[in-house]
């Protein structure tokens, strides 16, 4: 086992050298295709956003190529073959960008978000990219008309980005849309969600930018790939604000996330850091505005709904109607291969039905529309036919959620206890009793729909 070294290269005339430490495996990554066009999504992300009026500025392009290098360590280095813990990975990234000086300054924060996001250790260094590279922005011609979007929306295709932007545009606001996509079932779900709410809201400017990054199977000579993808929303951050950095104004970038997942604590003993995603836990959003004041962003990350169930954001949701008529096509599932390793016909519409998110899905849409009122299409449909059995995918995260809800009903006041344990809470000094009731409210939500499941072994 080495720690592996990620070097960003711009161009095929860029031969920079990055030296290596004895115990480090060095890898390049090309952030160019041909002589001159942009690999990986960007070019493809600023030639859409140039059609919308928006030309993002030199650091909002850097921090998308920053996120390439993170995106591309995460997805193809091995935690089981490349850390001692299988999980914990030593990470050195070496990035060119249009100002190292002030990125290098950055450093102390950016580190701190991706050592919390992903459970690794990162070191990060950046250099000048070559003068054929050192600008890359262009500026927005002179026009009497500007882009028309006054907000900025993350849009996974899940059911919590979904009501973030039905909110948006009950409300008369014109939000920028933005996407990410890997697997065809996430792909799927945004496209269907998007033509939804344009055949809704047919009289808005809104638009969306979708971009798909993914980086070649063994990118990494002779280490494995990775399927966790914790650093993903690292990605999914940045694209936002590559895009929010060309509007021209001071903008806040919306990441709907119900309060139980943006908290995400451990269920039981054994659901530790590995098992944990922190994807909008407040640690990790806090470290993000940090970071956007150091670069010189005039931009924030804000979750709308993190003192909200998910139960409760689909009660409040401001058009009931098309929110039910979507719902369908929202893809909520931690696990969409489930459906093929239980020999079902994989469709993107099928939920596996008992994973986290699954169960936190289930049981909002019960909560919001009562037993019967979900339609959507799950591999388990009923969880209480069977006894699940526990050392089963099936089960397992039933049985986790019974184990929290029975110590929590015990001793409520534990809730103001327990929801430090997946990270700092100290720049939310003033909400924690706020995010303790938001932790109690999510936990009973999903005790409603177990109420009655059994499983095994105890």
């Amino acid at each position: 086992m080495k720690q592996q070294l990620l070097a960003g290269r711009f161009g095929p005339d860029d031969q920079a050298d990055i030296p290596t430490t004895q115990d480090e495996q060095r890898t390049f990554l090309q952030m160019v295709a041909g002589e001159k066009s942009l690999d990986h999504g960007i070019g493809g992300a600023l030639t859409s956003l140039k059609k919308l009026g928006i030309f993002p500025s030199e650091i909002g392009i850097d921090l998308l190529v920053v996120a390439a290098h993170v995106h591309a360590a995460d997805t193809r280095i091995s935690r089981a073959e490349q850390s001692q813990d299988s999980w914990t990975r030593e990470i050195r990234l070496v990035v060119p960008v249009s100002e190292p000086v002030l990125w290098t300054h950055a450093i102390p924060t950016l580190t701190k978000a991706l050592n919390f996001l992903t459970g690794d250790r990162w070191t990060i260094g950046f250099r000048a990219r070559p003068p054929r590279f050192a600008a890359i922005a262009k500026e927005a011609p002179p026009t009497l008309i500007a882009p028309p979007f006054d907000a900025v929306s993350l849009f996974s295709g899940g059911l919590d980005s979904l009501i973030g932007a039905i909110d948006l545009l009950q409300a008369g606001s014109t939000p920028l849309l933005v996407s990410h996509h890997g697997e065809g079932a996430t792909s799927d779900a945004q496209n269907t969600l998007f033509a939804g709410l344009k055949k809704h809201y047919d009289k808005s400017s809104f638009e969306r930018l979708q971009v798909g990054m993914k980086f070649k199977r063994g990118l990494f000579n002779g280490v494995g790939d990775e399927n966790s993808t914790r650093g993903r929303s690292f990605l999914f951050f940045a694209l936002g604000i590559f895009a929010g950095t060309g509007l021209g104004r001071s903008f806040a970038l919306q990441v709907p996330e119900n309060g139980l997942i943006a908290l995400n604590v451990p269920l039981d003993p054994l659901r530790l850091g590995s098992n944990s995603t922190r994807t909008t836990h407040p640690y990790y959003m806090a470290r993000w505005n940090e970071l956007l004041v150091e670069l010189g962003i005039d931009g924030r990350v804000e979750n709308p709904y993190w003192d909200k169930t998910k139960g409760e954001m689909m009660i409040a949701c401001a058009n009931e109607t098309l929110l039910r008529d979507l719902t369908p096509s929202a893809f909520s599932c931690a696990h969409p291969g489930n459906v093929r390793w239980l020999g079902k016909e994989g469709r993107w519409k099928e939920h596996c039905g008992c994973c986290l998110p699954c169960l936190i899905r289930r049981a909002a849409v019960e909560r919001a529309w009562g037993t019967g009122g979900d339609t959507t299409t799950y591999t388990v449909p009923d969880l209480a036919s069977n006894r699940l059995d526990t050392r089963k995918a099936t089960g397992k995260q039933v049985r986790s959620f019974q184990y929290a809800i029975a110590r929590l009903r015990g001793r409520p006041q534990l809730a103001n206890l327990l929801i430090h344990k997946p990270g700092s809470l100290a720049d939310e000094a003033a909400h924690l009793n706020q995010l303790a009731d938001v932790y109690r409210r999510g936990l009973d939500e999903v005790a409603r729909l177990i109420d009655g499941v059994e499983t095994r072994p105890n």
